[in-house]
């Protein structure tokens, strides 16, 4: 943005709720609950907020959406559950196509960046 000596640039902070915002912090909440119960991790929670409902941000609660599901119980990891998602499409592919040999080198890859994950959750968690 170019700015000359006479503008002025309003910065909006993130803790303001917008005014045009008619949906109460009760309500935002049981909608992420409401969707965490349909199987939808907290990314898509997110879109779904921002494009059915109009929110903009969860964190317009103060809380963020992985703190509200921890609290419920209804966390998933989705980083995990993303990479197996692939790794059994990639493994799908391979049962098809058994001479692809960039598929093979993808899937040890990504098996690999799996078990790394998941020794470093295990760590964590101590």
């Amino acid at each position: 943005m170019v700015q000359t000596k006479t503008q002025k640039i309003i910065k909006v902070s993130n803790k303001d709720k917008p005014e045009w915002l008619k949906t109460g912090e009760k309500d935002i909440e049981t909608i992420i609950i409401k969707l965490a119960k349909q199987n939808l991790t907290s990314e898509k929670i997110g879109l779904v907020l921002r494009d059915s409902y109009g929110i903009p941000r969860a964190k317009l609660l103060g809380k963020r959406i992985n703190e509200i599901l921890k609290a419920k119980n209804l966390y998933k990891d989705s980083d995990l559950s993303n990479l197996e998602k692939k790794q059994l499409k990639i493994k799908k592919h391979l049962e098809k196509n058994k001479q692809d040999k960039n598929a093979r080198r993808a899937f040890i890859i990504l098996s690999a960046r799996i078990k790394k994950l998941k020794e470093y959750r295990k760590k964590k968690s101590k």
